[in-house]
């Protein structure tokens, strides 16, 4: 696929190997501003390899990850900076709080985000209850919340990249994540996610990559 200026994240002739075995190879992507992309394929097919090449955390194989039209890896610093990456792992310490959790991402991030703004991210997912307990005492559910507050909180970052955001939530958190998605891609920010569930998530542009396609 041809380079786009307008692009936030551009992916070319991407192959990825672990191991002795090669998940996908000759994969091309775009990326704009307000685009939401799903990321789809069975397992091992090479979903989180994927969104972990996408925001620097695992090398490619072989092709080129482009950020705003420039080699990734010359704008590195803005490219970290511009994204927000959430994995399977919620990265919440034990012996803090859900705003203390939440306050110390944030610091990691170089983000200034304003504390009332954390703890309403908190309230909006459902944590108001619970925001003076350590979060060894939280419920995997709960803990799974705290990590998505993030998002709720987040108005930098320009991509979204999310590694079964849904999993562990209740339907009304399910409900609140996708409101927040939905935000996200309407003020000029773009997604790229993998779910095993079925997600009704409103987006005016929205495209498919089933990494079955390129194994």
């Amino acid at each position: 696929m041809s380079g786009s200026t307008a692009s936030l994240i551009e992916v070319r002739a991407l192959s990825c190997v672990r191991g002795s075995a090669r998940l996908f190879s000759g994969l091309d992507l775009i990326l704009g501003a307000g685009e939401l992309m799903h990321v789809a394929g069975a397992n091992g097919s090479g979903k989180t390899s994927l969104l972990r090449i996408l925001c620097g955390l695992s090398e490619p194989a072989s092709g080129e990850v482009r950020w705003r039209g420039a080699p990734a890896a010359s704008v590195r610093d803005d490219w970290r900076s511009g994204l927000l990456y959430l994995g399977h792992r919620n990265a919440v310490k034990d012996d803090f709080t859900p705003l203390e959790n939440l306050r110390a991402s944030a610091a990691i991030a170089g983000d200034t985000t304003p504390g009332d703004v954390l703890l309403r991210a908190l309230v909006d997912i459902g944590l108001g209850a619970r925001l003076d307990v350590p979060a060894r005492s939280l419920s995997q559910g709960q803990r799974r919340r705290v990590a998505l507050a993030r998002l709720l909180a987040d108005t930098r970052s320009a991509l979204w990249i999310l590694d079964e955001p849904f999993t562990a939530l209740d339907t009304g958190a399910v409900a609140v994540l996708s409101r927040a998605m939905a935000a996200h891609l309407a003020r000029g920010g773009a997604i790229v996610y993998t779910t095993h569930q079925p997600v009704d998530i409103n987006a005016a542009r929205r495209q498919t990559l089933n990494l079955d396609d390129f194994s």
